[in-house]
């Protein structure tokens, strides 16, 4: 916890026109507590006599958790009423996936236990606390591509800081890497050529540009691809910007 003294101090640098970045390391104060003074982020509110945590213990495994939950994940509540299941659904193939939505869970909420339960195909990757509709309130009735998905300013202000972790989770939810390939005749020999190219699929358009601002953010180029007349496809195929996504996220595993 910092004092409003140093608070005030490290906001009057940025008013200065200092990056983040600088303030930073002047103050030994991380980034994301000064962009969260800056958005004036209060508190979330909390529940009489319930166990509830303001914020994610481990910012980057946030944002990565983020991008799981928005892609397959959901809340419901306890039969009770006393607390809420968080769901992340993971491909058995996947079993790397499984292990890195399993440790962010717990990074992200330390205090409460994760366990796997087996489904047809897949497992669903759960925890339960009375905090996860708090961390996550973008949680409401109905499918997400059927209402609005807004990120709250304190969630912005984590993306902003680990947006390399929330492309991971999203699409660790609802992307692939896959080889294309194509023919072309050289010296009237046709020759093989295949290179690789990053797809994320997703109904929800608010999703598809969290998604897709995101790569704008970070310099990768993307593309829309419609299915029929829906444009539910996000595709990254030139070099550069599948070396970024290669780089930094990777074939899934």
């Amino acid at each position: 916890m910092y004092d409003v003294e140093t608070r005030k101090r490290a906001l009057s640098l940025v008013a200065q026109g200092r990056s983040l970045n600088s303030v930073s390391k002047e103050t030994g104060i991380s980034r994301y507590a000064i962009r969260a003074w800056q958005t004036r982020i209060e508190p979330l509110p909390r529940i009489t006599g319930a166990p509830i945590r303001d914020t994610p213990a481990d910012p980057a495994a946030y944002s990565y958790l983020l991008g799981l939950y928005l892609g397959d994940g959901c809340l419901s509540e306890h039969p009770r009423g006393k607390g809420h299941y968080l769901r992340i659904a993971c491909a058995d193939a996947w079993p790397g996936l499984i292990e890195a939505c399993r440790t962010a869970i717990t990074d992200v909420h330390p205090a409460s236990k994760v366990y796997i339960v087996q489904r047809p195909g897949c497992v669903n990757v759960t925890s339960y606390s009375r905090s996860w509709p708090h961390l996550f309130p973008q949680h409401g009735p109905g499918k997400k591509h059927n209402r609005r998905i807004i990120l709250a300013p304190w969630q912005q202000s984590i993306v902003d800081e680990q947006p390399w972790e929330f492309i991971r989770g999203l699409y660790h939810s609802d992307g692939c890497r896959i080889i294309n390939w194509t023919t072309k005749m050289v010296r009237g020999e046709r020759k093989r050529y295949e290179y690789p190219r990053y797809f994320f699929s997703q109904k929800s358009d608010d999703i598809r540009k969290l998604f897709s601002d995101t790569l704008t953010q970070v310099g990768v180029e993307w593309s829309t691809l419609a299915r029929g007349s829906d444009p539910f496809n996000i595709s990254v195929a030139r070099r550069a910007s599948v070396a970024l996504m290669d780089a930094h996220v990777g074939p899934k595993y």
